[in-house]
């Protein structure tokens, strides 16, 4: 039910006011120097202002700084204390950017943070800037930072406008709303136009090149003019937010802000443009307010109203919807809030009758209540155009089957007592009639129910009361139990009726934050793109009883997507390609392409327009304004999650390119290192083997040619490595089974790492009756192969290695274990990686032997893992499912 009650704050503003309260009790304060360009001292005012406070006590500690090469403001920050920044590298190159972790552990009671709006290098943890300076604030640590106008989101593309120079580095609004404090720092043209040409904010030749261009008079005026207009909004804001805190009704007239009431009347778009015309008037800012009541509207009236809503959107009013019986006093509640100084209506028009249906005029009642707030009354000029408003019915949305049901039912009833044949005290009568009327209100509406009652009075007169059959009563307590008769029948039952109707409106309303509720749940919880698109269009469907069509922007256009109910044209699509242009709803009872057969939406955020929701309703009926709410609603909760998803998916886009950025160093560095020191040896030996100038003897010259033969070889074992690696992530590699005895292949590893024996004790062992396996014995010897070369390579000489099989079911169970040091325990789920060089070799290695023998035994079906052993030392095991057939029993050992 509504509360009439005028002092009442509506739902969203008592919630912001909650979360502002809650939020500045554990966050830190922001100071934001504001400024209509480069070049107007604001990182100058800030350094001042920061000596001054360290001066006085406080801890300041500068988190960056941007002098731009000003020796003035350089000399600023001696005495202050300096976090070192983070050095980043990107494309080779090194920067270094604002260290949000360090300013964390730090925990400085104030940080300056220069250029809130600048974008941070990749490897950063946030993008921008100004979410380093969020985080800040969410730890409550106290920030000063600068921002020019022309990087605010809202106003960047009016500079590029203006200007016709593109903003790239833009800051959400949002974040300027949560500053405690602006400070303007704003100087004339002339002298900023002076401080350019004496090469005080750029070079002389990039001076030069923004006198010609950015810094053009005209274009200096008009961004000064924007400075202190969002400036003094801000101040604004602030000012009613204390008189909220602080309860004062107000208004306080520091500045003009205008108030017109929106209705369906058809004066109403004469009333707008004329508020519209004195504000520009007066400078001032100024809101338009429909106040919502029980009473339905009938489809004209709805639509007209919609008319008049967008007419004042589109002249720049705020527009501001409440519910209140009373209009008066949610004009005023509203009025209050906003510390409005002038409120504008009509003046009433009408002769006596329709004052004597209407009551007292609102104009009268808002004279007398309103108190300090001035009242402008303008007359509505006739316009052949508009047709002249109806004289007000009580009730005009109760029908003429509702009048009949009421009559029919009274009269039954009556009829019924009369005729029955024992005598009923005509007092009895009197509650059976009132009983009716009561329940007659639960099915129609106030219009039949005064009906109702009145001729239930009338009939209990006639036919119950003595003398019957007149309409005389003889006792004067019979006209007294009479008149209360009528009072309260007439009371109850409209009473009921309007408890029925608040209540229809609260279901309404519930049914409404039921839909927003399901739909933000379930975007919240899809985990892509088609799924949202799947909700969007199931929501939007059942909620709005049409057939829906959604648009997404592909590249520089719009691409439909697949599963919905509804297939528009070309006339339609283009009709689609305006709404995500000009960001505006369009088609089907809009002002915009009305005779468009579907309604569009755009699913647009603060950020850009992500695509297009169109709609073709089942039935023709009046969009109302709760559903044009709604809709909008789910429109802003759509785009949300589409920007989120694209957000996620562009992060991991750039996740991947810095991963193959990094990859792709790592796999030049070490794959140029390991062709290097092979290359270099062959170069070397041949160069002394050609060399007629030395003698070189027999021995010395098997030597070289050994060491050109080893060097080869080394490089033969890169390139197949590198190769091998390349099939096995493009999946052409499969394995060829045959039957085979583990001993054979030991046997070839065995031969194959004789020389390595002299340096190590390599020893191959396998279970008795061990049977013949089904694989491919190619592969498990190449993947053993690479890890007996790790274990090579990574443990002291004269260590043992062993390499044992067993069986286990069906599963060939392959162990290779050295004696080496091991590996930390957190370096173990990484250590199958490519490129993955645990620890630093003296013989070299690519980082591939590991991760191949991995992909080999995958590609069989197996699995490999590593742990250090319990006696010291790494033991990595492969597993591999494998058909055997029993052979002659014996065991192996070399």
């Amino acid at each position: 039910m509504n509360d009439d009650s005028p002092s009442r704050s509506e739902p969203d503003a008592l919630l912001a006011k909650i979360k502002a309260a809650e939020s500045g009790i554990r966050k830190g304060r922001l100071k934001i120097f504001f400024g209509m360009c480069a070049g107007v001292g604001k990182t100058f005012a800030m350094l001042r202002e920061a000596r001054q406070l360290k001066a006085e006590g406080r801890e300041v500690v500068i988190g960056l700084i941007e002098t731009h090469g000003r020796a003035e403001t350089e000399a600023l920050t001696s005495g202050i204390e300096r976090l070192d920044l983070l050095p980043l590298s990107h494309r080779e190159i090194t920067f270094h950017e604002f260290h949000l972790d360090a300013a964390l552990q730090r925990q400085p009671g104030l940080i300056l943070v220069d250029e809130l709006a600048h974008s941070n290098i990749p490897g950063a943890r946030h993008p921008k800037r100004y979410q380093d300076v969020l985080e800040l604030l969410d730890n409550g640590i106290d920030v000063f930072t600068t921002l020019n106008v022309q990087h605010l989101e809202s106003y960047a593309t009016t500079v590029e406008e203006i200007t016709g120079v593109p903003v790239r580095e833009t800051v959400p609004d949002s974040v300027l709303e949560r500053a405690d404090e602006i400070a303007l720092i704003d100087i004339p043209e002339p002298e900023l136009l002076k401080r350019l040409a004496e090469g005080k904010v750029y070079a002389p030749e990039g001076a030069r090149r923004a006198a010609r261009g950015f810094f053009r008079s005209g274009n200096l005026t008009a961004l000064r003019e924007m400075a202190l207009r969002v400036t003094a909004d801000h101040v604004d804001r602030q000012l009613r937010t204390w008189m909220e805190n602080e309860k004062i009704a107000g208004p306080w007239k520091s500045s003009h802000r205008l108030l017109a009431g929106l209705s369906w009347s058809p004066f109403s778009a004469q009333l707008i443009r004329w508020t519209r015309r004195m504000a520009a008037a007066l400078g001032a800012s100024w809101m338009a307010v429909y106040v919502e009541t029980s009473a339905k509207r009938t489809p004209a009236q709805t639509e007209l109203l919609m008319k008049n809503m967008r007419l004042a959107q589109e002249l720049g009013a705020e527009l501001v919807t409440v519910y209140n019986e009373d209009i008066v006093e949610g004009l005023l509640a509203v009025a209050r809030e906003n510390n409005v100084t002038q409120i504008v209506v009509g003046k009433p028009g009408g002769g006596r009758v329709r004052r004597f249906f209407a009551g007292e005029p609102l104009v009268n009642k808002l004279i007398r209540t309103s108190g300090q707030i001035d009242i402008h009354i303008v007359r509505g000029e006739m316009d052949e155009a508009v047709p002249a408003p109806a004289i007000p019915r009580p009730h005009p949305h109760s029908t003429a089957s509702d009048y009949g049901l009421g009559l029919l039912a009274v009269s039954c009833v009556t009829a019924l007592l009369f005729a029955l044949p024992m005598q009923i005290n005509y007092l009895s009568v009197a509650l059976y009639l009132l009983f009716v009327v009561t329940l007659l209100s639960l099915k129609i509406g106030r219009g039949p129910v005064l009906a109702a009652a009145g001729l239930s009075a009338l009939l209990w007169n006639l036919l119950f009361i003595p003398p019957r059959f007149t309409f005389s009563i003889a006792r004067v307590e019979d006209v007294l139990i009479f008149c209360l008769y009528f009072v309260i029948a007439i009371v109850t039952g409209t009473l009921t009726a309007e408890i029925r109707r608040k209540e229809e409106i609260v279901r309404q309303r519930e049914q409404r934050a039921v839909a927003l509720y399901t739909m933000s749940q379930q975007l919240a919880a899809a985990g892509s793109l088609p799924a949202i698109i799947r909700i969007a269009h199931e929501q939007i469907a059942r909620t709005f009883d049409a057939d829906v069509a959604l648009f997404l922007q592909d590249g520089d256009g719009l691409a439909i997507q697949n599963g919905g109910s509804w297939q528009p044209d070309d006339k339609e699509v283009s009709v689609a390609q305006w709404v995500a242009k000009n960001r505006k709803a369009a088609g089907k009872a809009t002002a915009n392409l009305p005779q468009a057969y579907g309604r569009f939406e755009p699913l647009a955020t603060p950020r850009e327009v992500h695509g297009v929701a169109g709609l073709a309703f089942h039935q023709e009926e009046i969009f109302s304004l709760d559903q044009e709410s709604l809709l909008a609603n789910f429109c802003s909760q759509i785009a949300a999650a589409i920007e989120r998803e694209r957000f996620i998916e562009n992060r991991h886009q750039v996740e991947l390119a810095d991963a193959s950025e990094k990859l792709f160093k790592t796999l030049l560095n070490s794959v140029s290192h390991e062709f290097r020191t092979p290359l270099s040896v062959i170069s070397g030996a041949i160069e002394t083997l050609t060399d007629t100038a030395l003698p070189l003897a027999a021995p010395d010259r098997h030597a070289l040619l050994e060491e050109i033969r080893s060097a080869a070889s080394r490089l033969n074992a890169l390139v197949e490595n590198l190769l091998n690696m390349s099939r096995l992530e493009s999946g052409h590699i499969h394995p060829k089974l045959e039957w085979c005895d583990i001993g054979d292949i030991f046997s070839a590893l065995h031969r194959r790492f004789i020389p390595a024996a002299m340096q190590h004790h390599v020893v191959f062992q396998s279970t008795e009756h061990l049977p013949l396996i089904l694989t491919d014995p190619g592969l498990v010897e190449q993947a053993l192969a690479h890890l007996i070369e790790n274990a090579l390579r990574y443990t002291p000489e004269k260590t043992g290695i062993e390499v044992r099989a067993g069986m286990e079911l069906a599963t060939l169970i392959l162990k290779v274990r050295d004696q080496g040091p091991g590996i930390p325990d957190d370096a173990l789920p990484h250590i199958f990686d490519k490129f993955r060089r645990i620890v630093p070799s003296s013989r070299g290695g690519t980082g591939l032997g590991l991760s191949i023998s991995k992909g080999l035994i995958e590609s069989m079906n197996g699995t490999i893992s590593a742990a250090n052993a319990p006696e010291g030392g790494l033991e990595i095991t492969l597993r591999l499912p494998v058909e055997s057939m029993m052979p002659p029993a014996k065991g192996i050992q070399r």
